[in-house]
């Protein structure tokens, strides 16, 4: 699928050259920006209908407690590697809230909810989980790639209904040096035991992607959002 980037201060956006009719909203990782998985789009080897939009939004820049207070961007702050270091609530919140603004976007461009995937790596991955899990209206599907769930019991008290069946692709590496495999492992027996569709993959990679996954984030991409759904 062809797209022609677009880029502005807070996103870069690849608009298929037929109109859109579905969008990916793609979050990156601690320290990287919105460039950092669009020549991905390309390799998935989409076919052109539907026309897909992906957003690649960049996180604010802020300091990094873990990072000996190093500003970079990044979804929240981090202050240490152990569960509560890395739960900082109202960075957390102030991200999902830029989420839903990226939705209300899509939304107001003409595309449904359930026509939005919400996509994210590592930290992107955590806000993508938090955000979608917590939005109002039924969206396509969540893609967590190499990623672990934050604030857990807040989450539990503030899932929305409609998306308590929302399809979940979790993805991560067995050799992972940054976010062990083994929390990949209980965010997905978490989001399992609350009742939720999560289907597992992982790879022999560490903190990364691999052809093998690409392939299997576009097949489940395709399944997603059928060209047949198009409207």
């Amino acid at each position: 699928m062809a797209h022609r980037i677009q880029e502005s201060a807070d996103a870069v956006v690849l608009a298929p050259a037929t109109p859109a009719t579905a969008s990916v909203i793609w979050l990156h990782g601690l320290g990287a920006d919105g460039h950092d998985f669009v020549p991905i789009v390309p390799e998935l080897k989409l076919p052109p209908s539907p026309g897909i939009r992906f957003i690649f939004p960049h996180a604010p820049v802020r300091p990094v407690t873990l990072n000996m207070g190093m500003r970079m961007r990044a979804w929240y702050d981090i202050k240490t590697l152990t569960a509560e270091g890395r739960a900082d609530e109202s960075g957390l919140r102030e991200s999902i809230a830029r989420l839903e603004a990226l939705i209300a976007a899509e939304r107001a461009s003409g595309i449904a909810s359930a026509r939005i995937v919400i996509a994210g790596f590592s930290q992107g991955a955590a806000v993508a989980l938090n955000g979608a899990l917590r939005h109002a209206d039924p969206l396509a599907g969540v893609l967590a790639l190499s990623c672990y769930l934050p604030l857990q019991a807040a989450l539990a008290a503030e899932l929305a209904p409609a998306n308590r069946q929302v399809p979940i692709l979790m993805c991560h590496g067995q050799q992972d040096p940054v976010l062990p495999l083994a929390l990949g492992l209980m965010a997905c027996n978490w989001l399992r035991a609350t009742g939720y569709r999560v289907e597992w993959k992982e790879y022999p990679m560490q903190h990364q992607v691999c052809m093998p996954e690409i392939q299997d984030i576009a097949a489940w991409l395709r399944a997603r959002l059928p060209a047949e759904a198009a409207r």
